[in-house]
């Protein structure tokens, strides 16, 4: 029977692993809210399916739907893809499902942060959430692995760790007033290094314009390598995200990592800036949540936000002409992985993120 721990991850020698270190498994959501999907989920579980059979190639792959929807997700997805039953709000398990932790002898166990829907009832996304609050503990109860519980409100789609003690965020997520405002930057610093057995933490200011979630990382910047990292980029002075960038870049080429390494910054072109339109916005029920969309409203899109499986990169395309250059340049950086675009994946950005949002990675126990 897995445990609730009163210990932390640091005090037990459990840390938390880069990205591009090697899973066991992938686990997702199945969209069908549909104040938030349109068409009730319908457009984007077709691409829900491009998805978990991309990373099947690379990994096992767990798909949680709901009863309504448990056998539509059996009957679409491809046969070596697990379908469990459970109760969702929705379907972000990057920030819903639990960070995986390791040690030193190939244990696994599972950080359970706080969810509120990105903002509770302070500019949260949804209501009630009481449900995505439960999915981390469920994944690890599935799974028979040990829990940690953080009373930090934090979502993994805000942070970035690199396997070696550094962290990467924003301030305009976890700082927010309606996240962790209230406890104070040292009380936040000393729960991600508890419970991700991080040294050292690089805060940058805010993550990139139209974004729903307060200013995740995950669309921004990520780490590609211990000491490297890509960072979304425009050289067009007048585009509303170059300041930020600039901004970005200037702390990261100043920063160290826990190591005391200078950051390798490898800069990944944005695609064009993308907006809802009439017809799109029509296909969505009377919304619930406290985010209008209507035709018009601005989409935050990035190449940055892709899932890295042990053998698979599966990126989103934007039918824009960035989509072949980023993708050239994932295959220059990670040569051994196979680089898997995703046709369609603005439906999965009407919904509020892409590829690395709804993917919650499962890592792999390693002794070293």
């Amino acid at each position: 029977m897995p445990r609730t721990l009163r210990s932390t991850p640091l005090e037990d020698g459990f840390r938390m692993p880069g990205e591009f270190e090697p899973k066991a498994g992938c686990w997702l959501g199945w969209p069908e809210r549909p104040d938030v999907w349109r068409n009730g989920g319908k457009n984007a579980q077709g691409v829900w399916v491009d998805i978990c059979a991309a990373i099947a190639k690379s990994e096992p792959v767990t798909v949680c739907a709901s009863a309504a929807q448990y056998l539509n997700a059996r009957n679409r997805l491809p046969d070596e893809v697990r379908v469990v039953e459970m109760s969702t709000n929705d379907s972000w398990f990057r920030d819903t499902g639990c960070a995986f932790v390791l040690n030193d002898h190939g244990d696994v166990r599972g950080v359970d942060w706080t969810f509120n829907a990105y903002g509770g009832l302070n500019g949260g996304l949804y209501f009630p959430w009481d449900k995505d609050d439960l999915i981390a503990q469920k994944m690890l109860e599935m799974e028979n692995l040990d829990r940690y519980r953080s009373s930090l409100i934090a979502e993994m789609g805000g942070i970035q760790c690199d396997g070696e003690g550094t962290l990467l965020t924003t301030e305009q997520c976890l700082l927010n007033e309606n996240r962790n405002a209230h406890r104070g930057k040292a009380w936040v610093e000393e729960q991600l290094r508890s419970y991700l057995g991080v040294e050292k933490i690089i805060w940058l200011p805010r993550g990139c314009k139209f974004d729903e979630t307060d200013g995740h990382i995950d669309d921004l910047a990520c780490w590609v390598a211990p000491g490297e990292l890509l960072l979304h980029w425009t050289d067009d002075t007048t585009d509303p995200q170059y300041e930020i960038y600039q901004e970005a870049y200037k702390i990261l080429s100043n920063e160290t990592d826990a190591r005391g390494r200078a950051l390798k910054i490898h800069k990944i072109m944005q695609p064009a800036a993308l907006e809802w339109t009439a017809e799109e916005a029509t296909g969505l029920d009377s919304d619930t949540g406290a985010h209008r969309r209507v035709a018009g409203t601005k989409i935050c899109a990035s190449y940055i936000n892709y899932y890295m499986g042990n053998t698979v990169v599966v990126v989103p395309e934007f039918d824009d002409p960035m989509d072949k250059p980023a993708q050239a340049l994932l295959k220059r950086l990670l040569p051994d992985h196979q680089i898997i675009g995703i046709e369609n994946a603005r439906e999965i950005l009407l919904g509020g993120g892409n590829i690395a949002c709804i993917t919650q990675p499962q890592y792999a126990g390693q002794k070293r």
